[in-house]
């Protein structure tokens, strides 16, 4: 294995570990919030303490949607960055930016997200060497 395919290897798994860790965790949070099994306060229902729960309840699984659908950009972008290694550059780019756009929804535990931040990064810094593209 070269150098070339070792880089876009470690890529494609960053992306992948990154991917599950945010649709796990997006996916863990939004069948909390719908089966009301977080954010169940002292006065029953998705109520807080005092009666509120501080942000409306349909923004807390909107959010959780949202790191959800990242996730899914973000294996998509790095599946197609594996299969097209010569437009890194902009899949990095789309990586990179959907693991930022995932944080709104705890982007994987966080880990998940940097995760793809580190992936995204080293897709846009990658250069290809001029042997690899000549073959």
């Amino acid at each position: 294995m070269t150098l070339e395919n070792r880089r876009q290897t470690t890529v494609f798994i960053l992306s992948l570990i990154g991917w599950v860790l945010m649709v796990v965790n997006g996916g863990m949070m939004f069948v909390l919030f719908m089966n009301g099994l977080y954010g169940y306060g002292v006065m029953g229902g998705y109520q807080g303490m005092m009666g509120s729960f501080g942000v409306p309840f349909g923004f807390m699984s909107n959010l959780m949607l949202v790191g959800l659908a990242a996730g899914v950009i973000v294996i998509i972008s790095a599946v197609i960055l594996n299969t097209r290694p010569e437009e890194h550059w902009m899949w990095g780019i789309v990586i990179l930016v959907f693991s930022v756009i995932s944080f709104l929804g705890m982007g994987g535990f966080f880990v998940g997200a940097v995760l793809g931040i580190t992936s995204g990064a080293f897709a846009i810094s990658w250069k290809p060497s001029p042997k690899a593209s000549e073959q």
